[in-house]
Protein backbone atom coordinates (compact mmCIF):
# COMPACT_ATOMS: atom_id res chain seq x y z
CA UNK A 1 0.00 0.00 0.00
CA UNK A 2 1.24 3.57 -0.72
CA UNK A 3 2.63 4.97 2.13
CA UNK A 4 2.17 9.07 2.89
CA UNK A 5 4.37 11.02 5.66
CA UNK A 6 2.89 13.94 7.57
CA UNK A 7 5.96 15.85 8.29
CA UNK A 8 6.05 19.36 9.84
CA UNK A 9 6.89 21.45 13.19
CA UNK A 10 5.38 20.95 16.11
CA UNK A 11 1.89 22.45 16.53
CA UNK A 12 1.05 22.95 13.09
CA UNK A 13 -1.91 20.84 13.02
CA UNK A 14 -0.65 17.30 11.79
CA UNK A 15 -2.25 15.27 14.40
CA UNK A 16 -5.46 17.24 13.66
CA UNK A 17 -4.69 16.58 9.51
CA UNK A 18 -4.08 13.46 10.23
CA UNK A 19 -7.47 12.50 12.25
CA UNK A 20 -9.24 14.66 9.72
CA UNK A 21 -8.30 11.93 6.68
CA UNK A 22 -8.27 8.89 9.11
CA UNK A 23 -10.97 9.38 11.60
CA UNK A 24 -8.50 7.27 13.47
CA UNK A 25 -7.81 8.29 17.96
CA UNK A 26 -5.07 10.61 18.04
CA UNK A 27 -4.34 12.68 19.84
CA UNK A 28 -4.45 16.60 19.67
CA UNK A 29 -3.26 19.61 21.82
CA UNK A 30 -1.76 23.11 21.18
CA UNK A 31 1.61 22.20 22.86
CA UNK A 32 4.61 20.87 21.21
CA UNK A 33 5.51 17.04 20.56
CA UNK A 34 1.83 15.71 21.06
CA UNK A 35 2.81 12.86 18.64
CA UNK A 36 6.27 11.04 20.22
CA UNK A 37 5.12 7.30 18.48
CA UNK A 38 4.42 7.46 14.92
CA UNK A 39 0.42 7.96 14.06
CA UNK A 40 -0.43 5.12 10.96
CA UNK A 41 -3.92 5.05 9.71
CA UNK A 42 -5.67 4.45 6.67
CA UNK A 43 -6.62 7.66 4.40
CA UNK A 44 -8.04 7.43 0.73
CA UNK A 45 -7.56 9.29 -2.17
CA UNK A 46 -10.95 10.66 -4.07
CA UNK A 47 -11.52 9.39 -7.86
CA UNK A 48 -14.04 9.31 -10.38
CA UNK A 49 -15.57 6.07 -10.74
CA UNK A 50 -15.82 4.96 -14.36
CA UNK A 51 -18.96 3.07 -13.83
CA UNK A 52 -21.10 5.97 -15.39
CA UNK A 53 -18.92 6.18 -17.85
CA UNK A 54 -19.38 2.05 -18.77
CA UNK A 55 -23.17 2.63 -18.17
CA UNK A 56 -22.80 0.28 -15.55
CA UNK A 57 -24.05 2.72 -12.68
CA UNK A 58 -23.91 2.50 -10.00
CA UNK A 59 -21.61 0.02 -8.93
CA UNK A 60 -21.25 -1.80 -5.79
CA UNK A 61 -18.06 -0.23 -4.65
CA UNK A 62 -18.68 3.49 -5.48
CA UNK A 63 -20.53 6.51 -3.26
CA UNK A 64 -22.51 8.83 -5.72
CA UNK A 65 -20.04 8.06 -8.76
CA UNK A 66 -17.10 9.12 -6.76
CA UNK A 67 -14.45 6.32 -5.80
CA UNK A 68 -12.08 6.44 -2.31
CA UNK A 69 -9.29 3.99 -2.65
CA UNK A 70 -7.15 3.47 0.65
CA UNK A 71 -3.67 4.62 1.24
CA UNK A 72 -1.46 4.66 4.70
CA UNK A 73 -1.26 7.67 6.20
CA UNK A 74 1.79 8.06 9.14
CA UNK A 75 2.03 10.86 10.98
CA UNK A 76 5.80 11.32 12.88
CA UNK A 77 7.08 13.24 15.56
CA UNK A 78 7.28 17.18 14.89
CA UNK A 79 10.30 18.13 13.10
CA UNK A 80 12.62 21.50 15.16
CA UNK A 81 15.85 22.51 14.13
CA UNK A 82 18.85 20.32 14.04
CA UNK A 83 16.83 17.67 13.75
CA UNK A 84 19.31 15.89 12.31
CA UNK A 85 21.73 15.94 14.90
CA UNK A 86 19.32 14.34 17.02
CA UNK A 87 18.13 17.64 18.54
CA UNK A 88 14.34 16.84 20.03
CA UNK A 89 12.66 13.57 18.24
CA UNK A 90 14.84 14.62 15.11
CA UNK A 91 16.29 10.93 15.07
CA UNK A 92 12.92 9.10 14.92
CA UNK A 93 11.33 11.45 12.94
CA UNK A 94 13.75 10.43 10.53
CA UNK A 95 13.69 7.03 11.15
CA UNK A 96 9.74 7.05 10.70
CA UNK A 97 9.84 9.19 7.77
CA UNK A 98 11.80 7.39 5.47
CA UNK A 99 9.21 4.34 5.23
CA UNK A 100 6.95 7.09 3.48
CA UNK A 101 6.40 7.17 -0.63
CA UNK A 102 5.51 11.08 0.02
CA UNK A 103 5.43 13.56 2.50
CA UNK A 104 2.60 15.91 2.93
CA UNK A 105 4.55 19.30 4.79
CA UNK A 106 2.14 20.43 7.45
CA UNK A 107 2.79 24.27 7.74
CA UNK A 108 1.59 26.61 9.84
CA UNK A 109 -0.31 28.83 7.29
CA UNK A 110 -1.34 31.66 10.13
CA UNK A 111 2.17 31.88 11.38
CA UNK A 112 1.23 32.50 14.92
CA UNK A 113 4.02 29.68 16.10
CA UNK A 114 7.58 29.80 15.98
CA UNK A 115 9.73 27.37 14.19
CA UNK A 116 9.90 25.40 17.30
CA UNK A 117 6.23 24.97 17.65
CA UNK A 118 5.57 27.34 20.79
CA UNK A 119 2.52 29.77 20.10
CA UNK A 120 3.49 33.41 19.79
CA UNK A 121 -0.06 34.78 19.07
CA UNK A 122 0.58 37.37 16.24
CA UNK A 123 0.62 36.37 12.30
CA UNK A 124 4.68 37.17 12.27
CA UNK A 125 6.62 34.18 11.15
CA UNK A 126 6.71 33.48 7.58
CA UNK A 127 5.66 30.24 6.71
CA UNK A 128 7.78 29.63 3.68
CA UNK A 129 10.37 29.87 6.25
CA UNK A 130 9.12 26.53 7.83
CA UNK A 131 8.49 25.23 4.00
CA UNK A 132 12.93 25.34 3.79
CA UNK A 133 13.19 24.47 6.90
CA UNK A 134 11.94 20.85 6.55
CA UNK A 135 13.65 20.36 2.96
CA UNK A 136 17.08 21.71 4.76
CA UNK A 137 16.65 19.46 7.70
CA UNK A 138 16.41 16.60 5.27
CA UNK A 139 19.16 17.20 2.91
CA UNK A 140 21.56 17.70 5.97
CA UNK A 141 19.88 14.35 7.71
CA UNK A 142 21.31 12.31 4.27
CA UNK A 143 24.40 14.32 4.01
CA UNK A 144 25.60 13.24 7.73
CA UNK A 145 25.15 9.00 6.56
CA UNK A 146 26.78 9.97 3.49
CA UNK A 147 29.52 11.95 5.09
CA UNK A 148 29.77 8.79 7.50
CA UNK A 149 30.16 6.54 5.14
CA UNK A 150 31.71 8.11 2.04
CA UNK A 151 35.26 7.14 2.54
CA UNK A 152 34.96 3.60 2.32
CA UNK A 153 32.22 3.95 -0.32
CA UNK A 154 35.05 5.56 -2.23
CA UNK A 155 37.26 2.71 -1.18
CA UNK A 156 35.14 -0.31 -2.29
CA UNK A 157 34.28 1.50 -5.82
CA UNK A 158 37.84 1.96 -6.66
CA UNK A 159 39.05 -1.26 -5.53
CA UNK A 160 36.40 -3.18 -6.70
CA UNK A 161 36.00 -1.39 -10.08
CA UNK A 162 32.11 -0.66 -9.17
CA UNK A 163 29.99 1.11 -11.02
CA UNK A 164 29.62 4.14 -8.78
CA UNK A 165 25.70 4.42 -9.10
CA UNK A 166 24.71 1.11 -8.71
CA UNK A 167 27.27 0.64 -5.31
CA UNK A 168 25.57 3.86 -3.67
CA UNK A 169 22.15 3.21 -4.51
CA UNK A 170 22.93 -0.56 -2.87
CA UNK A 171 24.10 1.55 0.35
CA UNK A 172 21.43 3.99 0.48
CA UNK A 173 18.98 1.17 -0.38
CA UNK A 174 17.17 1.08 3.21
CA UNK A 175 16.33 4.66 2.73
CA UNK A 176 14.64 4.42 -0.66
CA UNK A 177 17.01 5.52 -2.77
CA UNK A 178 17.61 3.16 -6.66
CA UNK A 179 19.86 3.41 -9.12
CA UNK A 180 18.34 5.71 -11.22
CA UNK A 181 17.98 8.48 -8.55
CA UNK A 182 22.01 8.26 -7.81
CA UNK A 183 22.66 8.23 -11.66
CA UNK A 184 20.88 11.28 -12.03
CA UNK A 185 21.40 13.07 -8.90
CA UNK A 186 25.53 12.00 -9.74
CA UNK A 187 25.14 13.91 -13.43
CA UNK A 188 23.68 16.91 -11.96
CA UNK A 189 26.48 17.25 -9.59
CA UNK A 190 28.98 16.60 -12.30
CA UNK A 191 31.82 15.94 -9.93
CA UNK A 192 33.82 12.52 -9.71
CA UNK A 193 33.06 10.66 -6.49
CA UNK A 194 36.33 10.26 -5.60
CA UNK A 195 36.93 14.34 -5.44
CA UNK A 196 33.62 15.33 -4.03
CA UNK A 197 33.89 17.41 -1.02
CA UNK A 198 31.50 18.45 1.66
CA UNK A 199 29.97 21.12 -0.56
CA UNK A 200 29.52 18.34 -3.31
CA UNK A 201 28.49 16.11 -0.85
CA UNK A 202 25.45 18.79 0.36
CA UNK A 203 24.54 19.63 -3.17
CA UNK A 204 24.31 15.54 -3.72
CA UNK A 205 22.22 15.20 -0.92
CA UNK A 206 19.99 18.06 -1.80
CA UNK A 207 19.67 16.17 -5.98
CA UNK A 208 19.19 12.49 -3.78
CA UNK A 209 16.21 14.49 -1.75
CA UNK A 210 14.63 16.07 -4.27
CA UNK A 211 13.98 12.97 -6.27
CA UNK A 212 13.19 10.59 -3.37
CA UNK A 213 10.81 12.53 -1.18
CA UNK A 214 7.98 14.10 -3.06
CA UNK A 215 6.37 16.47 -1.25
CA UNK A 216 3.05 18.70 -1.13
CA UNK A 217 2.99 21.13 0.86
CA UNK A 218 -0.21 21.45 2.91
CA UNK A 219 -0.79 25.24 4.64
CA UNK A 220 -2.41 24.23 7.47
CA UNK A 221 -4.78 26.77 9.59
CA UNK A 222 -5.69 28.57 6.93
CA UNK A 223 -8.58 29.45 8.58
CA UNK A 224 -6.88 32.05 10.44
CA UNK A 225 -4.19 32.71 8.12
CA UNK A 226 -3.80 36.31 6.59
CA UNK A 227 -4.14 36.17 2.55
CA UNK A 228 -0.40 37.46 2.60
CA UNK A 229 0.83 34.09 3.76
CA UNK A 230 -1.88 32.45 1.47
CA UNK A 231 -1.23 33.70 -1.47
CA UNK A 232 2.82 32.35 -0.18
CA UNK A 233 1.64 29.13 -0.20
CA UNK A 234 -0.16 29.00 -3.27
CA UNK A 235 2.73 30.47 -5.26
CA UNK A 236 4.96 27.77 -4.48
CA UNK A 237 2.06 24.72 -5.67
CA UNK A 238 0.74 24.65 -1.94
CA UNK A 239 -2.56 23.38 -1.15
CA UNK A 240 -4.55 26.24 0.95
CA UNK A 241 -6.37 24.36 3.93
CA UNK A 242 -7.94 23.85 7.24
CA UNK A 243 -7.70 20.39 8.98
CA UNK A 244 -9.83 21.28 12.00
CA UNK A 245 -12.68 22.23 9.60
CA UNK A 246 -12.42 18.74 8.09
CA UNK A 247 -12.25 17.19 11.19
CA UNK A 248 -15.63 18.99 11.98
CA UNK A 249 -17.11 18.29 8.53
CA UNK A 250 -16.20 14.32 8.91
CA UNK A 251 -17.53 14.17 13.00
CA UNK A 252 -20.84 16.24 11.78
CA UNK A 253 -21.27 13.89 8.59
CA UNK A 254 -20.88 10.43 10.70
CA UNK A 255 -23.66 12.08 13.14
CA UNK A 256 -25.97 11.91 10.53
CA UNK A 257 -26.09 16.30 10.77
CA UNK A 258 -24.78 16.83 7.52
CA UNK A 259 -24.16 14.95 3.57
CA UNK A 260 -20.26 15.19 3.04
CA UNK A 261 -18.11 13.35 1.25
CA UNK A 262 -14.37 14.22 1.54
CA UNK A 263 -13.29 16.56 -0.94
CA UNK A 264 -16.35 18.27 -1.82
CA UNK A 265 -16.48 21.62 -2.14
CA UNK A 266 -19.88 22.10 0.26
CA UNK A 267 -22.26 20.24 2.34
CA UNK A 268 -25.74 19.35 2.64
CA UNK A 269 -27.61 20.45 6.51
CA UNK A 270 -29.94 16.78 7.38
CA UNK A 271 -30.76 17.88 11.02
CA UNK A 272 -31.71 21.18 12.48
CA UNK A 273 -28.79 22.54 14.48
CA UNK A 274 -28.73 24.76 17.73
CA UNK A 275 -27.20 28.43 17.35
CA UNK A 276 -23.70 27.67 18.39
CA UNK A 277 -23.45 24.59 15.48
CA UNK A 278 -25.21 26.91 13.01
CA UNK A 279 -22.69 29.52 13.19
CA UNK A 280 -19.90 26.67 13.08
CA UNK A 281 -20.80 25.33 10.15
CA UNK A 282 -21.36 29.18 8.54
CA UNK A 283 -17.85 30.09 8.82
CA UNK A 284 -16.76 26.45 7.65
CA UNK A 285 -19.00 26.88 4.46
CA UNK A 286 -17.85 30.44 3.86
CA UNK A 287 -14.37 29.00 3.72
CA UNK A 288 -15.06 26.29 1.26
CA UNK A 289 -17.07 28.97 -0.79
CA UNK A 290 -13.47 31.05 -1.09
CA UNK A 291 -11.62 27.84 -1.41
CA UNK A 292 -13.36 24.96 -3.11
CA UNK A 293 -12.99 22.89 -0.42
CA UNK A 294 -10.99 22.07 3.09
CA UNK A 295 -8.01 21.12 1.18
CA UNK A 296 -7.45 18.58 3.12
CA UNK A 297 -8.47 15.55 0.30
CA UNK A 298 -7.21 17.93 -2.03
CA UNK A 299 -3.32 17.47 -0.32
CA UNK A 300 -3.91 13.52 -0.29
CA UNK A 301 -5.02 13.74 -3.77
CA UNK A 302 -2.22 15.39 -5.18
CA UNK A 303 0.54 13.69 -3.00
CA UNK A 304 -0.70 10.49 -4.96
CA UNK A 305 -1.70 11.71 -7.98
CA UNK A 306 0.72 14.05 -8.97
CA UNK A 307 3.79 13.73 -7.16
CA UNK A 308 3.76 9.79 -7.26
CA UNK A 309 2.19 9.61 -10.69
CA UNK A 310 -0.16 7.06 -9.84
CA UNK A 311 -3.28 6.10 -12.14
CA UNK A 312 -5.95 4.23 -11.47
CA UNK A 313 -6.96 0.55 -13.04
CA UNK A 314 -9.67 -1.86 -12.56
CA UNK A 315 -8.74 -5.55 -12.95
CA UNK A 316 -12.07 -7.90 -13.77
CA UNK A 317 -12.87 -11.24 -14.93
CA UNK A 318 -15.51 -10.62 -17.34
CA UNK A 319 -14.97 -8.17 -19.68
CA UNK A 320 -18.37 -8.01 -21.18
CA UNK A 321 -20.36 -7.34 -18.09
CA UNK A 322 -16.81 -5.82 -16.15
CA UNK A 323 -17.70 -8.22 -13.10
CA UNK A 324 -15.57 -10.44 -10.74
CA UNK A 325 -16.84 -13.92 -11.09
CA UNK A 326 -19.58 -13.47 -8.48
CA UNK A 327 -21.16 -10.47 -10.60
CA UNK A 328 -19.92 -7.70 -8.40
CA UNK A 329 -19.31 -4.61 -10.94
CA UNK A 330 -16.29 -3.07 -10.89
CA UNK A 331 -15.37 -4.82 -7.68
CA UNK A 332 -11.62 -3.20 -7.44
CA UNK A 333 -9.31 0.09 -8.12
CA UNK A 334 -6.25 -0.44 -7.75
CA UNK A 335 -3.75 2.44 -7.78
CA UNK A 336 -0.35 1.28 -9.55
CA UNK A 337 2.35 3.77 -11.75
CA UNK A 338 2.06 5.15 -14.63
CA UNK A 339 4.49 3.23 -16.83
CA UNK A 340 3.02 -0.30 -15.27
CA UNK A 341 2.02 -3.03 -17.89
CA UNK A 342 -0.49 -5.79 -18.12
CA UNK A 343 1.83 -8.60 -16.94
CA UNK A 344 3.17 -6.31 -14.29
CA UNK A 345 -0.52 -5.98 -13.01
CA UNK A 346 -0.64 -9.87 -13.24
CA UNK A 347 1.54 -9.93 -10.38
CA UNK A 348 -0.28 -7.41 -8.55
CA UNK A 349 -3.09 -9.13 -8.43
CA UNK A 350 -1.47 -12.37 -7.36
CA UNK A 351 1.82 -14.06 -7.85
CA UNK A 352 0.47 -16.65 -9.11
CA UNK A 353 -1.36 -15.06 -11.57
CA UNK A 354 2.02 -13.20 -12.60
CA UNK A 355 3.46 -16.07 -12.86
CA UNK A 356 1.19 -18.28 -15.06
CA UNK A 357 -0.08 -15.04 -17.31
CA UNK A 358 -1.26 -15.84 -21.01
CA UNK A 359 -2.84 -13.00 -21.85
CA UNK A 360 -4.81 -9.54 -21.06
CA UNK A 361 -7.54 -7.97 -22.23
CA UNK A 362 -8.62 -3.90 -22.75
CA UNK A 363 -12.19 -4.62 -20.97
CA UNK A 364 -13.29 -1.49 -23.01
CA UNK A 365 -12.31 -2.37 -26.67
CA UNK A 366 -12.58 -5.70 -26.05
CA UNK A 367 -9.55 -6.48 -27.58
CA UNK A 368 -6.40 -8.48 -26.58
CA UNK A 369 -3.37 -6.32 -25.52
CA UNK A 370 0.53 -6.99 -25.33
CA UNK A 371 2.35 -8.09 -21.96
CA UNK A 372 4.11 -4.73 -22.36
CA UNK A 373 1.20 -2.79 -23.14
CA UNK A 374 1.51 0.58 -20.57
CA UNK A 375 -2.17 0.83 -18.76
CA UNK A 376 -3.91 4.12 -18.38
CA UNK A 377 -6.02 5.86 -15.90
CA UNK A 378 -9.25 4.24 -16.08
CA UNK A 379 -8.10 1.12 -17.92
CA UNK A 380 -10.66 -2.22 -17.36
CA UNK A 381 -8.55 -4.91 -17.63
CA UNK A 382 -8.89 -8.37 -17.73
CA UNK A 383 -5.96 -11.01 -17.06
CA UNK A 384 -6.21 -14.49 -18.53
CA UNK A 385 -3.33 -16.79 -16.87
CA UNK A 386 -3.21 -20.60 -16.15
CA UNK A 387 -3.97 -20.70 -12.29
Amino acid sequence: MIEVGLAGKPNAGKSTFFKASTMADAEIASYPFTTIEPNVGIAYVRTECICRELGVYPCGNCTDGIRFIPVKLIDVAGLVPDAHRGRGLGNEFLDDLRQADAIIHVVDASGMTDEEGNEIGDSVRDPIDDVEFLEKELVMWLFGILKKNWDRIVRRIQMEKRDPARFIAEQLGGLGFDELIVKEALRVVGADVGKMDDGSLVSFADELMKRRFRIVIAGNKADKAPEENLKKIREIGGVVCSAMYEFTLRTASSNGYIRYRPGDSSFEILKELNEKQKKALEMIAEFMGRHGGTGVQEAINRAVFEKLGYIVVYPVEDENKFTDTKGNVLPDALLVKKGTTARELAYMIHTDIGKNYIYAVDARRKIRISEDYELKNGDVIKIVSGV
